[in-house]
C-alpha cells in the first residue's frame, strides 16, 4: 500500500514537470512573438518619423516613450490596447513616477504618434488622466559680470559657440547645426534651419565677433580642402537633399561651422562623413567654467540663451522682437522673461533704512 503511494506521488510529479515545461515553452515562445512584434512597430514608427523629416532627438524621446508604453502593457499588440490603457499609462507616470507635466505631455505625444501616424487607429478624447501638476520654473540667468566673465575663460571654437548662445539667442543644437552658408556678415544676420519644430528663422549676428568667426571660417576650409585631398570632405545634409543634389555633400558652403575633429560613420547610410561637435563637448567645458569661477548657480549653455533674452529685455528691446528672434510660437512663452528682468532696481528695503 505504501509503495502504490509511492508510485502515484511519483506519476503525481512527472505529471506536473510536463506541464510546467510545457507551459514554460509556450510562455517563451509568447514572450517572443510580443518581442518581435515591439521591434516591428518601433521599426514603422522610426520609419515613419524620419519620412517625414523628425529630428533625430524627437525621434529619439518618441520611441523611447513608445517602447516604455508597450514595456508598461507586456508588449501586448497596440491595436489591442484602448484609451484607458493609454490613460492608464500616463496617469502612472504622474503619480508613481511623479514626471513633470512636460514629460508627461512627451509621453503622449509620442502616444498619439503611434496610434495616428502608424496604427491609423482613432483613439478619441482622453479625459481621465491624472495630470502631472506643471510647476513654474523662473529660468536661470547669468548677469552681465558673470557672463563676461565665463566667456573669458573659454577658448577656441567653444568660446565661438558660447559668443553665438549669447550674442543671438540660439539654442545650443541650432549654433552647432550652423552652416557656412547660412552666415551673412554683410547684414550681421544668421539663418537658423530646422529650429524647433522644424522653422527656420533669421536672427542677429554680434558685429563684434564677425571677424573671429571669418578667422575660424579660414581653418575650417583649410580642414575642409585636406578633407577633400584624401578623398573625403562630405557631410551630411539635410532631408533629400543628399538624392537631389549629390555632389552637394562636398561644398563648402554646406560645411558646418563647427565641424568634429573625426570623422562618424552612418551604418544606415554606409557613409562616412565630418558631423558637427557634439553638443556634451561643450556641455561640460562651461560646467567645467562655472566651477573654476565659483558661480553657484545651476548654469548650463542654455542659460545664454535666457541671459540674451534677459539683458535685451532690460535695454528696452520690445518683447515682439524678442519673441521674433528667439523663434518663440507663442508671446507667453517669451513673458516668462518678464519676471527675471531686474525690474525692482532702484527700490531700497525698509531694512536698510532703520540699520546703520
Amino acid at each position: 500500500m505504501g509503495n502504490l503511494k509511492v508510485i502515484e506521488w511519483e506519476l503525481h510529479c512527472e505529471a506536473l514537470n510536463n506541464f510546467t515545461n510545457f507551459d514554460l515553452i509556450n510562455t517563451m515562445k509568447i514572450i517572443k512573438i510580443k518581442s518581435d512584434r515591439k521591434t516591428q512597430v518601433l521599426e514603422s514608427v522610426k520609419n515613419e518619423l524620419r519620412r517625414k523629416n523628425y529630428s533625430r532627438r524627437t525621434e529619439e524621446s518618441y520611441l523611447g516613450w513608445i517602447e516604455r508604453f508597450l514595456d508598461f502593457h507586456r508588449n501586448n499588440n497596440p491595436l489591442e490596447l484602448a484609451a484607458k490603457d493609454i490613460e492608464e499609462y500616463l496617469s502612472f507616470l504622474a503619480v508613481e513616477k511623479h514626471v513633470s507635466a512636460s514629460t508627461q505631455n512627451q509621453a503622449l505625444n509620442g502616444i498619439l504618434y503611434l496610434y495616428k501616424n502608424v496604427c491609423k487607429k482613432e483613439i478619441g478624447w482622453l479625459q481621465n488622466i491624472k495630470r502631472a501638476k506643471r510647476k513654474s520654473h523662473l529660468p536661470v540667468v547669468f548677469s552681465r559680470t558673470e557672463a563676461q566673465l565665463i566667456i573669458s575663460k573659454l577658448e577656441g571654437p567653444i568660446r565661438l559657440i558660447v559668443l553665438l548662445l549669447y550674442g543671438s539667442g540660439l539654442r545650443l543644437t541650432e549654433a552647432l547645426s550652423i552652416r557656412i552658408k547660412d552666415l551673412s556678415f554683410e547684414s550681421k544676420q544668421l539663418i537658423v534651419r530646422d529650429g524647433k519644430g522644424q522653422k527656420d528663422r533669421i536672427t542677429i549676428l554680434p558685429e563684434k565677433i564677425i571677424e573671429p568667426i571669418k578667422e575660424h571660417i579660414r581653418k575650417v576650409k583649410n580642414l575642409h580642402q585636406l578633407d577633400l585631398s584624401e578623398g573625403k570632405g562630405g557631410t551630411i545634409l539635410p532631408h533629400a537633399l543628399a538624392e537631389k543634389y549629390p555632389n552637394a555633400s562636398k561644398e563648402f558652403g554646406w560645411q558646418f561651422l563647427f565641424p568634429a575633429k573625426s570623422f562618424y560613420y552612418d551604418k544606415e547610410k554606409k557613409i562616412k562623413y565630418r558631423n558637427h561637435f557634439h553638443e556634451s563637448t561643450i556641455q561640460k567645458e562651461v560646467k567645467r567654467i562655472l566651477r573654476e569661477c565659483e558661480i553657484e548657480k545651476p548654469g548650463s549653455p542654455h542659460t545664454f540663451r535666457h541671459s540674451f533674452a534677459t539683458h535685451l529685455l532690460e535695454s528696452g528691446v520690445d518683447i515682439r522682437t524678442i519673441q521674433e528672434l528667439l523663434g518663440h510660437q507663442s508671446i507667453r512663452t517669451t513673458m516668462i522673461y518678464t519676471h527675471v528682468v531686474n525690474k525692482f532696481s532702484g527700490v531700497k528695503s525698509p531694512l536698510d533704512n532703520i540699520l546703520t
